[in-house]
């Protein structure tokens, strides 16, 4: 992967926009496409919550959520009415009382989650192989005949990331099928949640999440969109449940990685279920709440053409790989780091054209500045710590 270059490494990039040296033109809107789709504007970036109650969808809102990913039995007429009353869009089954809507609310398509996993045959009877992506192509035709004014999403398991996942059934290890599911969908996302993860190979490896990312750019092609889905509760870990920080650092270690949006996954299902699980949570709450602030505070930056070959990283410790992102915006030039593992390190960002003149690199969101001299500053990252760079106007 390129996230685990040593000592010196390019910037990862997102998208295929050129060098600093070109004008580096903007991407046509992922959504454009679709006449009845996601929102095209600058300002959105899709930040989303799976499978939740519309009752909760104005707190869900006040925490940074703009998109509902899933109905429960649904869509239903009502579980629609509570949607746009909330103006909250939402990614749905597509059934007869979703195709007859004419409210807008509705901007996607999806499939059943996780169909590359091992398929339930009913209570008691075990499990048989996943649905072959043939089907999932096959679907995915039928529904985009039935309506081509919205994209369709496809929501894929861990094994995107972690080919060891025995939840594949038959088809554990065999990677090489997740290049055909991608045909069968406009969007590609998936999950995976080390932060609280049963098995020790994955297990507080934040670093499996933007390794599936990355995996699903390349097996895209860069011709679909690509999301990932974030943990933010214990789920079915009572001993374990992720800090704010390794959120914060799996938000952008994927959105670093070439994410284009975010689907938090926020169901609590042991000691006791919890529907809305971070809600509950007051302290998750309020720092999801300040993660999403600050997505939606970049939304442009972020929506911007990546610069390729814009920046080196010069590293005091090789173990722990930092991986940034370059963007210009506005005369702005802005580098966001990550670490992508546990650890401390040193490292010394080189940035070519810089903005004249410029002597001083804002941090955002740390109230602390950094000198830069010869296009070059640098800075400290210790366990898989974030520090997003402004540098010009």
């Amino acid at each position: 992967m390129r996230m685990l270059l040593p000592v010196i490494f390019a910037v990862v990039a997102l998208g295929l926009a050129p060098g600093l040296g070109a004008a580096a033109e903007r991407p046509a809107n992922p959504y454009a496409k679709w006449k009845r789709g996601l929102p095209k504007g600058e300002e959105f970036f899709p930040v989303a919550v799976w499978l939740q109650a519309p009752r909760n969808a104005k707190k869900f809102q006040a925490a940074g959520i703009n998109l509902f990913v899933g109905l429960w039995k649904g869509p239903t007429e009502a579980q629609l009415k509570e949607l746009v009353a909330a103006k909250m869009p939402v990614i749905c089954h597509q059934n007869e009382v979703g195709l007859k809507d004419e409210s807008g609310i509705i901007v996607a398509w999806m499939h059943g989650d996780e169909p590359d996993n091992a398929q339930s045959l009913g209570r008691g009877k075990g499990y048989g192989p996943p649905v072959k992506p043939s089907k999932i192509v096959a679907d995915y035709r039928s529904i985009a005949r039935r309506d081509p004014t919205r994209p369709v999403m496809l929501n894929l398991g861990q094994g995107v990331a972690w080919d060891g996942w025995h939840g594949r059934g038959v088809r554990t290890n065999h990677p090489e099928d997740y290049p055909e599911y991608v045909k069968g969908c406009d969007i590609a996302s998936f999950d995976i949640y080390p932060a609280v993860h049963s098995k020790p190979e994955v297990a507080g490896k934040l670093w499996y999440v933007p390794r599936g990312v990355d995996r699903l750019r390349k097996w895209t092609g860069g011709r679909k969109i690509v999301w990932n889905c974030i943990e933010c509760t214990r789920i079915s870990n009572v001993n374990v449940k992720p800090t704010p920080a390794q959120v914060k650092s799996e938000v952008w270690m994927a959105l670093i990685q070439g994410s284009q949006g975010l689907i938090y996954f926020v169901h609590q299902f042991k000691p006791r279920f919890i529907e809305a699980g971070l809600l509950a949570d007051k302290q998750m709450t309020a720092a999801v709440t300040k993660i999403n602030r600050r997505i939606h505070e970049l939304a442009p930056v972020l929506n911007s053409p990546t610069v390729e070959r814009a920046c080196t990283v010069a590293l005091e410790d090789k173990a722990v790989p930092v991986d940034v992102m370059v963007k210009r915006h506005k005369g702005a030039v802005y580098v966001f780091a990550v670490a992508m593992r546990p650890g401390k390190t040193k490292a010394v960002f080189s940035v070519k054209d810089l903005p004249r003149g410029a002597r001083t690199v804002e941090v955002i969101g740390e109230d602390r500045q950094l000198r830069i001299g010869l296009g070059r500053f640098e800075d400290e990252f210790a366990d898989y710590g974030v520090h997003l760079y402004r540098i010009g106007e």
